[in-house]
């Protein structure tokens, strides 16, 4: 017996739209965000979103530009000067038998804009830092408050960290620019802490993308108490961390192309903390014959 094929009918299909419009709430169509297309870089947990353009915090005043091109060619012309006087603007003999150099002390106000105050309060924590003059203005004084509670955003599981770190150096028109410590094995600083371990980092010039991360690391124990203490730090004793997490392809610190030196404080210990800096610099110690205090991996090793 032959059955007819049952279709539904237009009528049917517009009676059944007809009740989903009533049953189902109205959705409006999906549209794309402000700024989708510059909105591509990560954004921490906490961060709060900045609903701006690039160039909207961007001074275009004409003194503001006067100002820096006076700044940049008064750099250019220190370069080319400094290039017939010798390395660094100093004699040849001398920069040869350089010993000692104090690369940064705090004698002032303006020493203070070399540096970076920064911790997990731009992750959404509760850390606070400051940074100012010490007494007579001869000291650099970091000072603050470690709170390791970590925002309640669902993503971030660790918090609690303070950090002091130098700006990069500039040349004219703002090329980079790198401290050459080659001709020097040890670090020399002059500080006095509250008893708190804090981390020191080197970070140099790398050639990949992917090492824009890779720091330098070693341990700076400090006493507290009233007196001062002189701690020299070998470079052969840093060792290098990517993201914080100690690397087993380790080797030495590239001391020829130095961007940056910081300290850093994350014991865990919540509290008040301070440390007070009288000057970094660095020396030539020719007792200490160490080139790397960690093991290396061989490529070619010797048979």
């Amino acid at each position: 017996m032959y059955l007819p094929k049952i279709t539904r009918l237009p009528s049917v299909r517009l009676l059944s739209s007809i009740q989903q419009q009533l049953l189902l709430p109205s959705i409006p169509p999906p549209t794309a965000p402000r700024r989708a297309v510059s909105q591509g870089e990560y954004r921490r947990p906490g961060q709060p979103k900045e609903d701006k353009f690039p160039w909207q915090p961007i001074n275009f005043g004409f003194s503001k530009g006067f100002e820096g091109i006076k700044k940049h060619f008064k750099l250019l012309k220190k370069e080319f000067s400094d290039r017939w006087v010798g390395p660094e603007g100093k004699p040849l003999l001398e920069h040869m038998l350089e010993q000692n150099r104090v690369m940064w002390e705090f004698r002032g106000p303006e020493s203070l804009e070399q540096w970076t105050v920064s911790s997990d309060r731009e992750i959404g924590g509760q850390s606070e830092v400051h940074l100012k003059l010490g007494k007579n203005n001869n000291t650099c004084f970091l000072y603050g408050t470690l709170n390791s509670t970590p925002p309640r955003d669902g993503e971030t599981r660790y918090s609690g960290y303070c950090t002091l770190r130098s700006e990069q150096p500039r040349a004219s028109f703002d090329r980079k620019k790198h401290h050459d410590l080659s001709s020097f094995n040890t670090l020399h600083l002059r500080v006095r802490g509250d008893g708190r371990p804090w981390m020191i980092g080197i970070a140099t010039e790398t050639y990949y993308s992917h090492q824009k991360n890779d720091m330098y690391n070693y341990f700076l124990y400090t006493r507290g108490g009233p007196y001062w203490q002189d701690v020299k730090i070998p470079f052969s004793k840093f060792f290098l961390t990517h993201c914080g997490r100690i690397q087993d392809d380790q080797h030495p610190v590239w001391l020829d192309k130095m961007n940056t030196i910081g300290f850093t404080l994350a014991d865990k210990a919540d509290g008040p903390f301070q440390l007070e800096i009288d000057f970094i610099g660095v020396c030539k110690d020719y007792a200490h014959s160490e080139e790397f205090a960690y093991e290396v991996y061989k490529r070619n090793p010797e048979i």
